[in-house]
């Protein structure tokens, strides 16, 4: 196998999870009377955790540090009970993890998620189907820092050259670069397929199926 190990992103790759974030997005600023944004911005603005993803959604011209702390606290505790509510795997990407476990690899997951919510989502959608899930944790810096990515790869026992990193953003493309992993980008999460080519994909895959050649054979 080319492979021993593949590292997921959650949201946008494996997970499609907007739409619980768009309604605690606007949830938050509704309660702090700020206006709404629309799902396509919403879209564009994950990626890099929800502090970021909050700061990006409040507008700058009513941004201030207690503003945004506010709206971040309304966000978790709207989003901790509401995370799972429209959130769904994306078609067939369990039938590929399974095969991809089958054909002897090992697989993760690397997210800038909150770690709470990584957790139990993998737990709820795909049990028994990862040896590592990692979330964004205090202390540990985001994606596209290699942290989180090497610290999988120490536990798991496996060198850079024995891993592939598999995403649906920039950040992922990134991420891979800044720990030594091949990537694959794939189109079928929050960005387009121009937009990752803009952002240097290397290998673009439009299906989960197309996952089993490069990983198993």
């Amino acid at each position: 196998m080319r492979y021993q190990l593949a590292v997921f992103d959650l949201d946008g790759t494996i997970l499609d999870t907007l739409q619980d974030l768009y309604l605690s997005v606007n949830y938050a600023l509704q309660k702090n009377h700020l206006p709404e944004r629309t799902l396509s911005e919403i879209q564009q603005f994950v990626g890099n955790g929800i502090r970021k993803l909050i700061e990006r959604s409040v507008p700058a011209d009513l941004s201030d540090p207690e503003k945004i702390n506010q709206v971040y606290e309304d966000f978790t505790a709207y989003y901790t009970q509401h995370y799972a509510d429209h959130t769904m795997p994306y078609e067939q990407i369990i039938e590929v993890i399974q095969t991809i476990r089958h054909a002897g690899l090992l697989t993760a997951v690397v997210s800038n998620k909150a770690d709470y919510a990584v957790q139990s989502l993998c737990e709820t959608y795909f049990p028994a189907l990862f040896d590592s899930v990692a979330g964004e944790k205090a202390g540990i810096p985001r994606k596209p820092a290699p942290d989180s990515v090497l610290s999988v790869l120490t536990a798991l026992q496996c060198s850079p050259e024995q891993a592939v990193y598999i995403g649906d953003s920039e950040i992922d493309i990134e991420t891979a670069k800044n720990a030594g992993l091949s990537c694959i980008s794939v189109t079928w999460g929050f960005r387009s397929e121009a937009f990752l080519k803009e952002h240097h994909a290397g290998i673009l895959i439009s299906t989960p199926a197309e996952l089993i050649p490069l990983l198993c054979e």
